[in-house]
C-alpha cells in the first residue's frame, strides 16, 4: 500500500493542507520553499486542501474549454467543469505536461496529478498551488500579487512592474541605501484585508530570489516602477490607482464571482493605501526620493 503524507501550513494566516497519496515520487522535496510555513497543528478552518494523486485522470465529459494562456513559463489550458469548478493542464516552457489540476468552484478542495521528472513535478505542483491560493483567496479578501516587497520601520512597501522593468533592482537600492530595511519577498507577496486594514505577507513563491519568510507587516504603499530619464514620483488618484494595481493581481476574468471579488479587494487596497508611480533611473537618488515620499 502506498504511503500517505499529510502536511499542514499557515500562509498569510490561512490554513492549508497538502496530502501526498504516494510519497515515492511526490513528497515535500517538491515544496522546499513551504517548510518555513509548516505547522504541526492547525487552529481554525481550512483555507484549502490539495490532494496530490497521480492516478487522477482528465475529465472530458461536459467540460467547457475556457482558454489556453501563456504564463511566460509555458502554456496553461483551462476548462470549466460540470460542477462549476475548473480543470487546468499546466505545461512547462518546453510544452511538457507537468500537472493536471481539478478544483471545486471555490477552490477549497482540489486534486492534482504530476508528471515527468523532478523539475517538471516541482514546477507543476508549485504553479498549481499558486493558482489555488490566488483564486481561493478571492472569497477571503486575499490577493496574490506580482511584486517585490521590502519592509522599512515595520511597514511593507510593494513595488510592481512588468517583468524586467526593475522591481528587484529598486528594492536592492532600498536595502543598500535606506536604513532599517529587509527583504520580505521578491516576486509573489500576499495582501490581506483584516478588519478593514491591509496587511502584506511573505510567501513560498519568490521567483529567482530564494526569500521564503513567514513575515507580516501593515501595507505602507504600492509603487509602480517606470523607467525614465530622470527621477520623479506621483501619487495616483483612485481610478488610476485601481487601473495601475489590478494587473499585478492574479485573477480570472472569465469567472465573474472570482473577478468581482478580487476587484472589491483591490478597491479596498486603493481606499486604504497610497498607490504611486515612480519614474526613475536605477540609482540611489531614486530610492531616496521614493522613500521620502511614500513613507511619510
Amino acid at each position: 500500500m502506498a504511503d500517505i503524507s499529510v502536511n499542514h501550513f499557515v500562509i498569510a494566516d490561512h490554513n492549508i493542507r497538502i496530502i501526498f497519496k504516494d510519497t515515492s515520487r511526490n513528497n515535500m522535496l517538491l515544496l522546499r520553499a513551504f517548510e518555513p510555513f509548516r505547522t504541526e497543528k492547525l487552529s481554525g478552518g481550512l483555507f484549502f486542501q490539495l490532494t496530490v494523486d497521480d492516478t487522477l485522470t482528465p475529465i472530458r465529459e461536459g467540460r467547457e474549454r475556457i482558454r489556453k494562456f501563456d504564463t511566460g513559463n509555458g502554456d496553461t489550458v483551462v476548462d470549466r467543469l460540470p460542477n462549476g469548478g475548473y480543470q487546468y493542464i499546466i505545461k512547462d516552457i518546453h510544452g511538457g505536461e507537468c500537472s493536471l489540476l481539478q478544483t471545486n468552484k471555490d477552490f477549497s478542495d482540489c486534486h492534482c496529478a504530476l508528471n515527468g521528472n523532478y523539475d517538471m513535478r516541482c514546477f507543476g505542483l508549485n504553479n498549481a498551488l499558486m493558482l489555488i491560493f490566488a483564486f481561493a483567496g478571492s472569497r477571503q479578501q486575499t490577493l496574490l500579487i506580482h511584486a517585490s516587497l521590502v519592509r522599512h520601520n515595520g511597514y511593507g512597501y510593494a513595488f510592481i512592474a512588468k517583468s524586467g522593468t526593475g522591481k528587484s533592482t529598486h528594492v536592492s537600492l532600498w536595502l543598500r541605501h535606506i536604513p532599517n530595511c529587509d527583504l520580505m519577498n521578491d516576486d509573489n507577496p500576499i495582501i490581506r484585508i483584516i478588519d478593514g486594514k491591509p496587511y502584506i505577507y511573505g510567501g513560498p513563491w519568490s521567483g529567482k530570489t530564494p526569500c521564503y519568510r513567514q513575515v507580516k507587516a501593515p501595507l505602507g504603499a504600492v509603487t509602480r516602477i517606470d523607467r525614465a530619464p530622470e527621477n520623479s514620483i506621483e501619487k495616483l488618484p483612485p481610478i488610476e490607482a485601481f487601473a495601475s494595481f489590478l494587473p499585478s493581481c492574479s485573477s480570472m476574468k472569465w469567472d465573474n464571482d472570482i473577478f468581482n471579488a478580487i476587484c472589491d479587494t483591490v478597491t479596498k487596497v486603493v481606499e486604504t493605501t497610497g498607490i504611486y508611480t515612480l519614474h526613475c533611473l536605477p540609482n540611489k537618488e531614486a530610492a531616496e526620493l521614493c522613500h521620502r515620499t511614500i513613507s511619510k
